[in-house]
């Protein structure tokens, strides 16, 4: 399903799929479960690069290694409301990150700007997340 809709939209690049067990250990170590779509997602390709080269969606490794890095920063805490609800899954190529509400659950898809630390909804879902992120041009896409 992931693939077709990568395809009609264009421009992506895919990796290999992501392992069962690759995906068990993230939500293991990132204490919650991945949103269904992005599980689905990641067992299909472990990666999404839009045709700019953003990696719109990472691997299942650089979801683990983001997350943990914001989560475990020291300095962070000062700096920006918590990350431990949010999991972070991609980035736009201009340095504001996409994200899931893991706490409570939610399976829209937000943006965190890394200049003001707002956390903004831009998305209903994994699958028009990704048509927009790969129909639209520039990094700022979700900007309206």
């Amino acid at each position: 399903m992931w693939l077709e809709l990568l395809d009609e939209c264009g421009g992506a690049e895919t990796t290999s799929p992501a392992a069962p067990s690759t995906l068990e250990h993230l939500e293991v170590t990132l204490g919650h479960p991945l949103p269904n779509s992005l599980r689905d997602l990641l067992l299909e390709t472990d990666g999404v690069s839009d045709e700019y080269g953003n990696d719109i969606v990472w691997g299942a490794g650089r979801i683990m290694e983001v997350n943990l890095a914001f989560r475990s920063e020291p300095s962070y805490r000062s700096l920006y409301m918590p990350f431990d609800p949010l999991m972070f899954f991609g980035e736009s190529g201009g340095g504001d990150q996409f994200a899931f509400v893991r706490n409570p659950t939610r399976d829209e898809v937000f943006v965190w700007d890394h200049e003001t630390d707002s956390r903004i909804w831009i998305s209903p879902g994994l699958d028009s997340f990704m048509r927009n992120a790969l129909t639209h041009a520039g990094e700022d896409w979700y900007r309206t």
